[in-house]
């Protein structure tokens, strides 16, 4: 059963998409790793939060970082390669049943395109290092999957439709994009990189993936570069505000102010500015994604900035990105900590909202 008051209205299909139109709806969620949610105490933590304050809801690793699943799955080509995580959760579906008692959103999270177990089992499906003539790695030592090969793009899709099968109302597909580090100028594509065929493949497996997932009543969105709000072109990885919004429900910018390393018009230190990033980078992809049904709802910051002064981000930087969020017109926003360690008195507490 669905959360309350989280229904997506339909409307019939027009040259093979799908087209929907949102009820209002604000989604305030924390973020749940891999580890994390099958952590008792972490979890109960979190969960804690969704009952006291505004949070009403939860975005889990699904396929996390490394390509681990995390429920035991049934898709074939996941058991082939070996997908199976470390840490499976036998009893998967009783938390999800427990979550839907608590009326929480759910939103599952798949790291798409860098998957460091499919790429090594699979290597023609690889990004390949034509120094080795093996998967190629990033700065992390993991390999990627190219984007380019749509048997990648029907792997993540069938995990998202097991996903949805398994409860969760909502895709969220991460790395939904071409790697930024390691030896790029290494890097094998089964076709040539460039911004000409980088944005159809990005565009296109969204395409296909939202006409999938949509069709068995979840919806989808996509985490994206805080720069692409700034930048005209693909920011060099597939991703263009202008051809991702036609095959979203939701367009989720990593909106840390401690990401944007070149600073933003008029603010060259942006930790300092929280409220003024978060607000133009919504602002902007709004603007751009007039005419889709697309609605923005950004990751906002959680933790210690590692770009700048390192300063800690507390109850105030967290309030002034969420006050931006709302005030730039933003459907919600979604707080990011790797630790899953979460500042709570940031939050409105229920028993405040209601007294409004």
């Amino acid at each position: 059963m669905k959360a309350p008051g989280f229904e997506k209205l339909w409307i019939p299909p027009t040259r093979g998409t799908v087209q929907a139109v949102l009820k209002p709806q604000t989604i305030k969620a924390a973020y749940l790793t891999y580890f994390g949610f099958g952590d008792r105490g972490i979890r109960s933590r979190v969960l804690d939060l969704t009952a006291r304050t505004e949070l009403n809801a939860v975005v889990i690793d699904v396929k996390g970082d490394r390509g681990w699943i995390i429920y035991p799955t049934e898709v074939e080509t996941a058991l082939a390669v070996g997908a199976q995580g470390p840490a499976t959760l036998r009893e998967f579906d009783a938390m999800m049943a427990d979550l839907k008692a608590r009326g929480i959103y759910t939103i599952a999270r798949i790291v798409t395109f860098k998957d460091n177990i499919l790429a090594n089992a699979r290597p023609d499906l690889a990004i390949i290092d034509t120094r080795t003539g093996k998967p190629w790695i990033d700065n992390e030592r993991l390999a990627w999957v190219d984007p380019f090969r749509e048997e990648v793009w029907a792997y993540n899709i069938a995990i998202a439709r097991e996903a949805v099968r398994r409860g969760f109302d909502e895709v969220q597909f991460d790395y939904v994009r071409f790697p930024t580090d390691g030896k790029l100028g290494a890097a094998k594509y089964a076709r040539p990189n460039n911004r000409e065929t980088r944005l159809p493949a990005i565009a296109a497996f969204l395409e296909r993936a939202r006409r999938e997932i949509g069709a068995i009543g979840a919806f989808v969105g996509a985490d994206v570069f805080g720069y692409t709000a700034f930048n005209e072109n693909d920011t060099d990885i597939g991703q263009r505000i202008e051809e991702l919004a036609p095959n979203l429900d939701f367009i989720c910018p990593m909106v840390y102010p401690s990401g944007y390393h070149k600073g933003i018009p008029g603010y060259a230190n942006p930790v300092q500015v929280p409220y003024k990033v978060v607000f133009e980078s919504v602002r902007l992809i709004r603007k751009r994604s007039t005419g889709s049904v697309a609605r923005v709802r950004p990751w906002l910051q959680d933790f210690k900035d590692y770009a700048f002064d390192r300063r800690i981000f507390g109850v105030n930087e967290v309030q002034a990105q969420i006050r931006a969020a709302e005030e730039s017109g933003g459907a919600g926003w979604m707080l990011w900590n790797p630790r899953n360690d979460y500042t709570g008195a940031a939050l409105r507490t229920k028993n405040a909202l209601a007294a409004r």
